[in-house]
């Protein structure tokens, strides 16, 4: 191996050069020349990156406690109601509905009265034409003056054989089948008059007069028209629209529930405050394999609805006096849990496990969690963490 010296404008002398080790290689490492300053911009960078990945959890730190605005509502002492909301059909109350047919095959003679025509007690609604009444009638009272006659002979001979019996001139057997005459007599003309009166009641429905102040809601037949005397063959229909009702079709499970006096609101298809009703009624049985059944419901004051209107029917279940109720939005549900988050005086919001009572739509009773003047969020507290720091919004 042979060394020198080197040699050059730079660094002359400063070290010797060594031959013989092998080839030389060049593009192999970076130049030293300028190195520094490279290493120097690489580690700025390096600074750089880590301050910015340092910052980071500092911004999400300042995020997450942000005060979360939320609305409150205070627990308060008051009344709630629980509520069976079914629907049902506006009818004629008991008695307020009448189906007017003819006594028997006749001709409408006379008939007045169109649909939504108001009538009252005592009308004349319609007239029939029934020739084989008066015949009926007729005969009835003849009946009637034959078996009178028969009684009074049959009267006449037990009084005539009487006496004879006791002048000795007359059988005792006779004056008793007189007697047994008498009996028959007595009967036949009771049937007479029996069958008088019926004839007489057949020929008065000849003319149907209003049993009550109403509205004929409807007319199935014009004068001359012949008609049946069956409940097929319908005349005229007279409801009384003061005396309402409504039928509400009530799942069964829910029958026990509800008791008679319960008050009721019923909703018509225009909506509104709804109008007042009690329970009138319920089903004495229900049949078999049947999902619902009815529950009667009258007006208190009245009603402006129409029969065969469709409504929603609200009937009172259950009833609380003076119990502890919150919002029902106040109310979170998460798996088995049931809580709210209470508003305390650090501003942050507590969750807090509540037991509910009644619920409606609206409100729910709370029987232990809370007390009265908590304040609980209703808005603002879904996905809100336990201790979050909250602003309340007025």
């Amino acid at each position: 191996m042979k060394v020198q010296a080197s040699k050059g404008p730079r660094g002359q002398g400063f070290g010797p050069r060594v031959q013989g080790f092998g080839p030389r290689v060049q593009g192999s490492g970076p130049r030293v020349q300028g190195s520094g300053q490279k290493v120097r911009w690489f580690l700025a960078w390096i600074a750089f990156v880590l301050s910015a990945s340092c910052a980071r959890p500092a911004l999400e730190e300042a995020e997450t406690t942000a005060a979360v605005p939320v609305e409150v509502e205070a627990a308060k002492m008051d009344a709630i109601q629980t509520t069976i909301d079914v629907t049902g059909t506006v009818s004629p109350a008991s008695g307020a509905d009448w189906v007017i047919t003819a006594p028997a095959p006749a001709r409408i003679a006379a008939i007045d009265k169109i649909e939504g025509d108001r009538v009252g007690a005592g009308d004349v609604l319609v007239r029939f034409d029934i020739p084989t009444l008066a015949a009926d009638v007729a005969a009835r009272k003849a009946a009637v003056a034959q078996a009178t006659a028969r009684l009074n002979l049959a009267k006449a001979a037990v009084a005539r054989l009487s006496g004879l019996v006791t002048q000795g001139v007359a059988a005792r057997k006779e004056v008793e089948e007189a007697q047994r005459e008498q009996l028959d007599a007595d009967a036949a003309l009771a049937q007479a008059h029996s069958e008088l009166q019926a004839a007489e009641s057949l020929a008065d429905r000849a003319v149907v007069r209003a049993r009550f102040a109403g509205v004929v809601a409807k007319r199935w037949h014009n004068v001359g028209d012949i008609v049946d005397a069956s409940t097929t063959d319908p005349v005229l229909r007279v409801i009384d629209p003061n005396h309402l009702q409504v039928m509400a079709a009530v799942p069964v499970a829910d029958l026990q529930r509800i008791q008679v006096g319960h008050a009721v609101k019923i909703v018509g298809p225009a909506g509104g405050e709804g109008e007042e009703a009690v329970v009138a009624a319920k089903p004495a049985q229900v049949e078999t394999g049947s999902a619902t059944a009815d529950v009667r419901v009258t007006f208190t004051h009245g009603s402006t609805l129409t029969v065969g209107t469709p409504v929603e029917v609200h009937i009172v279940a259950e009833e609380r006096q003076n119990t502890l109720v919150i919002p029902a939005a106040a109310v979170v549900h998460d798996g088995d849990e049931t809580f709210v988050f209470v508003a305390g005086s650090d501003n942050k919001a507590h969750k807090t496990a509540v037991t509910l009572g009644v619920q409606t739509r609206e409100l729910a009773e709370v029987k232990a969690g809370i007390k009265a003047g908590d304040s609980v969020i209703t808005k603002g507290q879904d996905g809100l963490p336990d201790g979050a720091a909250i602003s309340i919004e007025k």
